[in-house]
């Protein structure tokens, strides 16, 4: 889950780590987050609301229809008391220009005077409204084939924090950006931001959503230090944009400058906290004509040669395999707002490793977001407040075709895949060997006033005449600047294996105010048991939760103390029974210092029913991160209380423990180009003192559990990159107590990228693992745990050549 946690802000992030829902008001885990600043809790309610078997059904058809004439009855009346942001937009000519600016004619004292010029950009954080620290100024211009920008800021040459990194990896560094609404809908904004050094981060952004940086697309970024700064220059191609076919195009624009050492960024035209929305505040921009971004199709072919060996453990034995194949990814462009995304075997063999999480005694199944660009690109257009379309439900495709874009007020995604994974691995003479499911998703949404929106999402899954589907209606409506309201219906109908069916309905609804001092979420959830959603994280059933989360930030003016201020958040949820299930009180206090270093402190009581069985718990956290100097960032948390073991050993019922866990992240950047990053996981449960489970050993942890990464990347050019990761990961358990095996697994990773931009690149790599098993009998028959991680059970080398063809 992307959990907006204090270091994830300045991309050190600490994966695994349930960071508490209080946290979230005031951080973010994306740079664009920390420019938008619209991170609220209920989008990450997901921690709370833990995944259960659906039985039974108490719903049909026809409530459901009743239930969405009911919400659509409340949205309407919600619409006619919502208000719309009442400040006009301040207004910004841009000139057609005959020759492209080049950064040297803006390093010293030169500057273009047939370029638009812009100064006063104004802080949103830590002084909302202050004035920039340092001297920024923008330039802006446009021709046939290119919008340019060009920014010369002002600064103590030994402070910029600047990184000779990979494509996007520049969260922890100075830079500047430029945001451009093309729709003009105040909805949603390409973004485009550079490092001092010229390295570059594109996504779009989008009003209740996360920031969409999986889009990837060709511009141009330079970037040089100077001795009172440094100066950037960014070409976006008409060409790499969506915008509506008019002569004359009506477009939002924003510019920004974020100093990380400050904790600062600043916007022009002045973007303000009190108001919750971001591209409502933009500048409109004028006089951009006959612009076309002509025809636009986009082919990316591929070979990829893999030679692996693996252990198959149902022989048990070692296979050799090697593999070559070519695929196709396509795209086209439709009247300059419609996007044809069509995937041909698609590899993801380039794909960086999931980062570490704990998986062991986890009540519910851990979330791992998605890494396959595949299925982030333009993820927001199929996304909804309940998380009804998870990709990574999609385990292995051989082609896939999605259509994405705009039209007016309307947003469109239709997307249509297979998956081989399901039949895939069964015995010969199962009649389920070697079928696929098909999978179907389908969204459209309507805009209406200043930032409101409603929605209708179906999803479908197929296997083998099993099916699964799910229908929903959602709205975002914008009650105030600071005051929204987010509402879902839906139901599901399956069609199971066996020929039994069952459909069951949800329902979510959250109002929320934020502002620069306060967060206010309220959040209701409703789930009945029979609600499914094949093709969704939906992480438990048959339950109705209601949360409140509350948090207060003073900030003080021009001292080290940017902010630091209380937090609360309450839940409580009951099954369809009346029955309480769970119930949590969070009392918080974070603290933001200058020098991106935030301090975390939280008490938690709480109580869950497991089994039928009653369980009082607690939890003390403390959490502290910093990147006071530029070449070092550490982030760590300690968590200890009582938790409950959820699977023990023998005919034990669960029982309750002491719980503890640490994590510690380390990033050293001992030169501009050389990152190396260490993370350690640890987690423990015990008895608790003078507990002795019946026919159980009183000595010893019920559980340890050891996971280190070791990474490092060193950097040779903006192209050329070498990634190394060592992973070691080790569960310790009192067989006695607890049902877990003792495995040890270590995995090495090497990965050489030279990748031009996007869709040009080649890849070499070669992965390695070990576990600590033994192959018994000969010929084998039987593997058996050995105290050292010391057998290969999986090794591959694999190339992977693409290049992309831009028509």
């Amino acid at each position: 889950m992307a959990f907006c946690s204090h270091w994830n802000r300045k991309g050190a992030a600490l994966a695994g780590i349930l960071i508490e829902l209080e946290v979230m008001s005031n951080s973010s885990d994306t740079l664009g987050r920390v420019l938008r600043g619209n991170c609220h809790p209920a989008r990450h309610s997901e921690s709370i609301l833990y995944a259960s078997s659906p039985t039974g059904t108490d719903w049909s058809p026809a409530v459901f229809c009743r239930s969405l004439r009911s919400v659509m009855l409340a949205v309407g009346l919600l619409v006619l008391v919502a208000v719309t942001a009442s400040a006009d937009a301040p207004k910004l000519a841009i000139p057609r220009i005959t020759h492209p600016p080049k950064l040297e004619e803006f390093v010293g004292d030169g500057q273009r005077s047939d370029l638009a010029k812009i100064t006063g950009l104004r802080q949103r954080d830590p002084g909302d409204g202050d004035p920039v620290s340092q001297p920024t100024t923008v330039y802006l211009g446009y021709d046939d084939r290119n919008f340019y920008a060009v920014f010369v800021c002002t600064d103590e040459p030994d402070k910029i924090r600047a990184h000779m990194s990979k494509r996007e990896d520049i969260l922890s560094d100075d830079s500047v950006g430029i945001f451009l609404d093309t729709f003009h809908d105040h909805q949603r904004c390409y973004e485009f931001l550079v490092n001092p050094l010229g390295i570059q981060l594109d996504g779009i952004a989008t009003e209740g959503q996360n920031d969409d940086f999986s889009f990837d697309t060709v511009w141009r970024s330079e970037g040089k230090l100077t001795a009172t700064g440094y100066a950037v220059l960014i070409a976006i191609p008409f060409k790499s944009l969506r915008f509506k076919s008019e002569d004359l195009q009506n477009w939002g624009i924003s510019v920004a400058r974020i100093i990380q050492r400050n904790n600062e960024t600043s916007f022009w035209p002045y973007i303000t906290h009190k108001v919750q929305a971001f591209t409502s505040q933009f500048a409109d921009v004028g006089g951009i004509e006959r612009i076309s971004p002509g025809r636009n199709i986009q082919l990316i072919p591929y070979g990829f040669l893999a030679r692996a060996k693996f252990l198959d453990d149902q022989i048990p034995a070692f296979k050799s395999q090697t593999e070559g194949r070519v695929g196709l990814d396509a795209k086209v462009v439709f009247h300059d707002s419609l996007t044809l995304d069509i995937t041909l075997e698609p590899d993801f063999s380039q794909v960086e490793s999931d980062d570490p999480q704990v998986t062991v005694n986890q009540r519910f199944e851990v979330f791992f977001p998605e890494k396959r660009p595949f299925f982030m690109e333009n993820a927001g257009f199929f996304s909804t407040p309940e998380t009804l379309f998870f990709s990574r439900r999609i385990a292995n495709p051989q082609f896939g075709a999605r259509l994405t874009g705009k039209v007016g007020r309307w947003d469109l995604g239709v997307l249509a895949i297979d998956d081989r994974a399901p039949g895939q691995g069964l015995a010969d003479g199962d009649p389920l060997a070697g079928k696929r499911a098909g999978i179907g998703v389908a969204r459209i949404q309507r805009e209406f006033g200043a930032d409101s929106k409603i929605g209708v999402l179906v999803t479908s899954r197929d296997f083998a005449g099993s099916s699964n589907r799910v229908a929903s209606i959602d709205t975002r409506l914008k009650l105030s600047p600071q005051w929204y309201f987010i509402g879902q219906a839906m139901e599901s109908f399956t069609h199971n294996l066996d020929g039994t069916k069952s459909s069951g309905a949800a329902y979510y609804a959250e109002l929320y105010r934020q502002d620069r001092h306060m967060s206010n979420d309220i959040l209701y959830q409703d789930r009945s048991p029979a609600f499914r959603s094949d093709l969704g994280f939906i992480p438990r059933v048959d339950i109705r939760q209601f949360s409140h989360f509350l948090s207060y930030r003073w900030r003080p003016e021009k001292r080290r103390i940017s902010a630091f201020g209380p937090n609360s958040f309450t839940t409580v949820d009951w099954d369809r029974r009346g029955r309480v299930q769970d119930w949590r009180q969070n009392i918080a206090f974070d603290l933001e210092l200058k020098g991106q270093t935030f301090i975390f402190v939280r008490r938690a009581e709480f109580y869950e029913l497991f089994q039928n069985l009653p369980f009082r718990e607690h939890q003390n956290t403390l959490q502290v991160s910093t990147s006071w100097v530029r070449w070092l960032e550490l982030a760590g948390a300690v968590d200890f209380g009582r938790g409950v073991n959820y699977f023990p050993g023998n005919t034990l019922a669960p029982f309750l423990a002491n719980a503890e866990d640490a994590n510690l992240s380390i990033t050293l950047r001992p030169s501009s180009r050389l990152r190396f990053q260490q993370t350690y996981l640890y987690d423990r449960l015990g008895l608790l003192n003078g507990f002795q489970p019946s026919g159980a050993p009183s000595t010893g942890a019920i559980f340890n559990n050891h996971i280190l990464r070791s990474k490092i990347n060193y950097q040779f050019s903006r192209e050329l990159s070498l990634r190394a990761i060592l992973d070691y990961n080790a569960v310790l358990p009192n067989s006695a107590l607890v049902n877990l095996d003792k495995t040890k697994r270590v995995t090495g990773d090497v990965l050489l990228t030279y990748l031009i931009h996007p869709g040009t690149a080649f890849y070499a790599g070669f992965t390695d693992t070990r576990e600590n098993l033994a192959l018994l009998g000969g010929p084998p028959t039987l593997l058996e745990r050995i105290r050292q991680p010391s057998l290969t059970t999986g090794r591959q080398f694999f190339v992977k050549l693409s290049y992309l063809f831009r028509m």
